[in-house]
């Protein structure tokens, strides 16, 4: 046993995916989010004992808890580095750069800002107080609670919370993060544009300026329950050819 298995061993993980189903809450954009049905099913008769039992599924990239590719967003039609959209960069098949297929796993430090006391706009000032007494390092992953993971099940109750506004965005860019994430729908306060960045500031200013990977729809109750607010943070998505996100399991390893 080396120590890193005996480290993992001893640890407990932390398990931030929402659950998946027909159903769940989704930014309008991306309806129907998930699909599974069965096409192949257990039934009597078919000549011996063993059966068989399989779906198809059919999920939008950015369904449940999931992570947005640095392709996701642009600004001025340039996405982040400069890299200018065109006809060879997007292609009918996906992205031939920046794509789903080009985030490394993501094995860092994280560190969870509890924020479920400011209301429905988190701003700088509130993720401020959050972080008193934690250090925070270029390349951890930054996690906001905002207390909205709660109401995953109640569909309307989830798509009506609110996120974090661009001085939050900003504040998080500042720290130069690998990755943030927070348990709301689309990181952003949905409805609410910025009057310099316009609608999602967020993603303008981390996945195009920053290049900083966003985690949305994450499940942090538990977490913030038994008083976690540095652990290991591990996500690894899909090594989708050119897509534009990815559904993930993230986990939090303490």
């Amino acid at each position: 046993m080396t120590a890193l298995s005996d480290a993992l061993a001893g640890a407990r993980a932390y398990d931030l995916e929402q659950p998946r189903y027909a159903g769940a809450p989704v930014w309008p954009a991306h309806e129907p989010g998930v699909l599974l049905k069965l096409h192949r099913r257990h039934e009597a008769g078919l000549g011996e004992a063993r059966t068989s039992a399989s779906a198809l599924l059919v999920m939008a990239e950015h369904s449940g808890t999931h992570i947005d590719a640095l392709c996701h967003q642009a600004e001025n039609m340039e996405m982040h580095g400069g890299v200018a959209v065109s006809a060879q960069v997007q292609t009918p098949e996906g992205f031939t750069q920046l794509g789903t297929d080009t985030i490394a796993p993501l094995l860092a430090r994280g560190v969870l800002l509890d924020c479920a006391g400011a209301g429905h706009v988190v701003t700088a000032d509130d993720l401020e107080r959050a972080a008193e007494g934690l250090e925070i390092h270029a390349g951890n992953v930054i996690l906001v609670r905002t207390g909205t993971g709660a109401l995953w099940e109640d569909r309307d109750a989830f798509l009506a919370a609110g996120g974090i506004d661009a001085s939050g965005s900003r504040w998080c860019a500042e720290r130069e993060p690998l990755a943030v994430g927070a348990d709301t729908m689309v990181w952003d306060v949905p409805g609410v544009d910025d009057p310099e960045l316009g609608s999602l500031p967020g993603h303008l200013l981390l996945l195009v300026r920053a290049g900083v990977y966003i985690v949305e729809n994450l499940y942090l109750e538990a977490l913030a329950r038994d008083g976690v607010r540095e652990f290991a943070f591990v996500c690894l998505p899909l090594k989708l050819r050119g897509g534009t996100g990815s559904p993930v399991r993230p986990l939090a390893l303490v």
